[in-house]
């Protein structure tokens, strides 16, 4: 028996990547595109946690199918964890800074806050907070990250967000110029993901058992 599963985005390609992973489990995945009805959904929480199930908790109850959502950003150690849960909307009070896009304003506002920091203290991390949630109010979240530093200056054009300033500690090479497998391989996403689904059977069992 096949069971839909609703993945709170409208990515396909994340779509596509979870529905290969959960494959395994009998689920097939669906976007939000599926549910129309379904309009943005204000992620008002503090913390990725809570932000994550803000959204697979809204979902799930809206279409009576187990959602899974995630939430992430960027920790810098030297700015004491920002922009964390305001990663997205970093730069918003910095309406000043070059750049035609949202992404371009937040990676300037992060290049002049870390200016005087050395090297060896430009430490951060991606993270990401990822949940399941069940129309019966059963739920699991899982986190996963991807530690590195922040460069100075941008490499790379595969990404999005922060990843032109990321670098991995691996190879040295920043985020934006890691093939796509390769970048999902070490991302805190797929990190999060595994963590997800090595809870995924006990959580099942609840599901269908409650």
């Amino acid at each position: 028996m096949t069971t839909t599963i609703v993945l709170a985005t409208r990515n396909k390609g994340k779509i596509a990547e979870l529905e290969r992973t959960l494959s395994d489990f009998g689920l097939t995945v669906i976007g939000l595109d599926a549910f129309p009805e379904i309009g943005d959904i204000v992620e008002d929480g503090v913390t990725f946690e809570e932000n994550s199930l803000i959204k697979a908790r809204t979902v799930a109850l809206a279409t009576g199918h187990i959602a899974v959502a995630d939430d992430s950003g960027l920790e810098v150690d030297a700015l004491n964890g920002a922009p964390g849960v305001y990663s997205a909307r970093y730069s918003s009070d910095r309406p000043d800074l070059p750049g035609p896009g949202v992404d371009d304003r937040n990676n300037q506002k992060l290049l002049e806050a870390l200016a005087a920091v050395p090297d060896e203290k430009r430490t951060a991390r991606f993270r990401c907070v990822m949940s399941a949630y069940a129309p019966n109010g059963e739920y699991i979240t899982a986190s996963g990250a991807w530690e590195g530093r922040i460069g100075h200056e941008y490499k790379g054009d595969n990404g999005f967000g922060f990843d032109p300033l990321f670098i991995d500690p691996v190879d040295g090479k920043h985020s934006a110029e890691l093939p796509k497998e390769e970048k999902n391989r070490r991302s805190h996403r797929g990190n999060a993901l595994k963590a997800l689904l090595v809870k995924w059977p006990a959580f099942w069992a609840k599901v269908n058992n409650g």
